[in-house]
């Protein structure tokens, strides 16, 4: 293919693998889960106000994307940047579950591919946000970039044989069911539409939108020489994203459990971790020095 790529951890370059032959299809599973969502989300809000739906909205996503997306998936089943007991590991991923996107396997292959696109010499313009908003947003929500000549991803066999996360991944959008069914006991039709279908048309809304400015502006405190895509922070939202949106910081150390490395960022998630240290149920933490630094990687402040 003429193309010097790289290999990551899990995603190894053949020699037939090219990184930018491919092409973007409309996904009709993923695109009709967002929709439904955030149809039944906006119907919920429109034609059944209530203060009760929203502090379950609120709660809901505030456990999900917190203990399950950036602690349990990101940090913890995806970087282990950290270890907790097995019950405990299996129980923040399925939280992560709940939040929508895909299943653990499908959650670590999807970001690996895309840090794998990040680090070759070029990346194209769909696992790099190159498009502009609402062309990003279509891509990223409703389609997925297909290669012609794919690398290889291999999921280490601590996960892809544990039979907890083999059922996660086949069935990851039925595990939305017990949660409706205690809504609906709690509330009826209309508290389902707030915390299970509003909360995951938001959560998939939201995670596109930061991972969109993320790789396109704002603060940056490192770079990483070589790189055609840098990652950038986004202050301001600390709390908001639970520390997602330090994400100049995760390229820069992408082992490290805390995001918000810098006095002054916020980072819930890395609290949140603490908070299991504390308790006896987090160990191996993880900072940024606890590696060598990435090669190319530089202090721009």
């Amino acid at each position: 293919m003429g193309e010097a790529l790289i290999s990551t951890d899990r995603v190894l370059a053949v020699a037939s693998t090219s990184a930018t032959g491919g092409r973007i299809i409309w996904e009709p599973m993923k695109s009709l889960w967002f929709s439904a969502h955030a149809i039944l989300g906006l119907l919920a809000v429109v034609f059944a106000p209530s203060l009760q739906g929203l502090a379950v909205f609120l709660v809901l996503s505030a456990i999900t994307i917190c203990a399950g997306h950036s602690v349990g998936m990101h940090r913890l089943l995806i970087h282990r940047s950290f270890a907790t007991p097995l019950w405990l590991e299996r129980m923040l991923v399925w939280l992560g579950v709940l939040v929508g996107m895909a299943g653990p396997v499908g959650m670590i292959r999807a970001h690996d591919m895309r840090d794998w696109h990040q680090r070759q010499t070029v990346c194209p313009p769909h696992p790099s946000h190159g498009a502009g908003f609402w062309k990003d947003f279509w891509w990223q929500v409703h389609c997925v970039f297909w290669l012609e000549s794919p690398p290889v991803f291999i999921v280490e066999d601590r996960v892809a044989d544990d039979p907890f996360y083999q059922w996660l991944e086949r069935w990851w959008m039925l595990q939305q069911l017990p949660l409706a069914l205690c809504l609906w006991f709690m509330g009826g039709i209309d508290l389902v539409f707030w915390g299970v279908s509003l909360r995951i048309a938001v959560s998939l809304f939201g995670h596109w939108m930061v991972g969109h400015f993320a790789h396109r502006k704002g603060h940056q405190g490192w770079v990483i020489d070589g790189l055609p895509v840098q990652g950038y922070n986004l202050p301001g939202i600390g709390f908001l994203t639970f520390g997602e949106n330090w994400h100049g910081n995760h390229h820069a150390f992408p082992h490290s459990a805390r995001l918000g490395v810098d006095p002054g960022q916020s980072d819930p998630g890395w609290w949140f971790i603490q908070v299991l240290a504390a308790l006896g149920l987090a160990r191996n933490v993880s900072g940024p020095e606890s590696k060598p630094a990435r090669d190319g990687l530089r202090r721009l402040e």
